[in-house]
């Protein structure tokens, strides 16, 4: 009888298991048809047309979009050149640098510790990183020297300040605040990515020191917070922070190609960042205060949780779609639907971002029902960023869309693609 017990018990389980995945795709599959997926084949070529537009007129040297809708790709295509000096079409298994869209990837390995109970939201980040103890906060500045004077912090920087860009870190050299990028430069703070021999930790203690651009919690300013987590990932777990990535989410998504640093094997893959000369004809982009070839070359140490993954448009869909299935992929839970919820959806900032069409969450902008009102941006709870060398996605769990496009530009003027193909995407539904 026991053994009869035992059998129907291990049969529930396995049931139970199976039903909280079933209604979810666990694998990116190609669709049979764009209508299978409830997308018109006829309404999507309209995105082959305008996409192709920015190529013909030189606005954009190329790119690479993917659509999944339901788990399925309805849209996978490339346009243009990877690299126009050397003749290179795009292709669509090309590697992008996606700069700050990894911070979605930092935040959801933060969230997942968080679920281990490494720490709470509210945790003041000295509790883990001893040097971010008292910060100061910036009361005046000599432009002659770079020198300043502060006053103390109202409160301490805490995780939910660093995961919502509240903490009142700001970035150096690619800030709007001329004051921090004397700072931070004088300071020798790496600001994104670099093939220099530096690691995040020695890099996080040095900016610890600084001072903070305002008092914690009192604006939203986009700056190393992502950084901070990535350093924080590392203490959390005790493990590198590329190989806790790679671990526990690289590997099981089956994000083949995203990495800090590629290998060699795969370096060819890697498209060039361009910018227009003084001829609008397209050119490699200089070494200025990066080496456009840190993916490929270099020291290979610095593992930037803001600015420094580099993947293919699909692994980042298989990325989104982990999210937009509430937390499960390829028969594995990765976070919680409340954890989810918490990380895409949530209003953390109130007012402070998005002047009512967006909020932020713990990673992202989220529509709200102003902004789906006026038109172009999703349904109400859709999320999204970008990256500072021309990259973009958006999530909206409502329709089951999953859109990235990416592109590998400088100083791309009159590019509004992005929004071009976020608005081609909606006509393009079919149930």
């Amino acid at each position: 009888m026991k053994k009869y017990v035992l059998v129907i018990l291990i049969s529930l389980f396995s049931l139970h298991s199976f039903a909280q995945y079933a209604d979810k795709p666990q694998k990116i599959t190609t669709a049979k048809t764009p209508e299978s997926a409830g997308m018109s084949s006829e309404r999507l070529k309209r995105i082959d047309n305008t996409l192709q537009q920015f190529v013909d007129k030189g606005t954009l040297p190329g790119m690479v979009a993917i659509i999944v809708r339901n788990g399925q790709i309805v849209y996978h295509k490339a346009f243009g050149q990877a690299d126009v000096q050397g003749g290179r079409q795009m292709k669509t298994d090309d590697i992008f640098r996606i700069a700050s869209m990894s911070k979605a990837i930092t935040s959801t390995a933060v969230m997942m510790l968080y679920e281990e109970g490494k720490f709470s939201l509210d945790d003041p980040v000295s509790k883990y990183i001893p040097e971010f103890k008292n910060p100061p906060v910036i009361k005046t500045f000599t432009w002659k020297d770079s020198t300043y004077t502060t006053e103390p912090a109202k409160s301490e920087i805490t995780i939910r300040h660093l995961l919502t860009h509240t903490s009142g870190i700001n970035y150096g050299v690619i800030a709007n605040e001329e004051r921090f990028k004397a700072i931070n430069a004088k300071a020798g703070i790496t600001d994104l990515f670099t093939t220099e021999p530096v690691k995040i930790s020695d890099n996080i203690k040095k900016l610890a020191t600084l001072p903070l651009q305002h008092h914690p919690g009192e604006k939203w300013t986009y700056g190393l917070n992502s950084d901070v987590l990535g350093y924080l990932v590392e203490i959390w777990s005790g493990k590198p922070f590329d190989v806790f990535l790679k671990e526990r989410l690289f590997d099981p998504l089956g994000m083949n190609d995203t990495y800090f640093y590629l290998p060699e094997a795969k370096a060819s893959r890697l498209v060039p960042i361009q910018k227009p000369d003084a001829s609008q004809k397209w050119v490699k982009f200089p070494v200025t205060f990066y080496d456009p070839e840190y993916p490929a070359k270099g020291a290979k140490t610095f593992f930037s949780g803001g600015a420094g993954l580099s993947c293919t448009a699909k692994d980042y869909a298989t990325f989104l779609q982990m999210l937009v299935n509430d937390g499960t992929f390829n028969g594995k839970r990765f976070l919680s639907r409340p954890t989810v919820e918490l990380l895409t959806a949530s209003n953390q900032t109130g007012d402070l971002y998005g002047g009512g069409n967006t909020h932020f969450s713990l990673a992202f902008s989220v529509v709200t029902p102003k902004g789906h009102d006026r038109g172009g941006a999703g349904s109400v709870g859709t999320f999204s960023w970008g990256g500072y060398f021309n990259t973009n996605y958006f999530a909206d769990p409502k329709e089951k869309i999953v859109a990235v496009l990416m592109k590998q530009t400088q100083n791309a003027a009159g590019d509004n693609s992005s929004a071009m193909f976020t608005q081609m995407i909606y006509q393009a539904i079919n149930d």
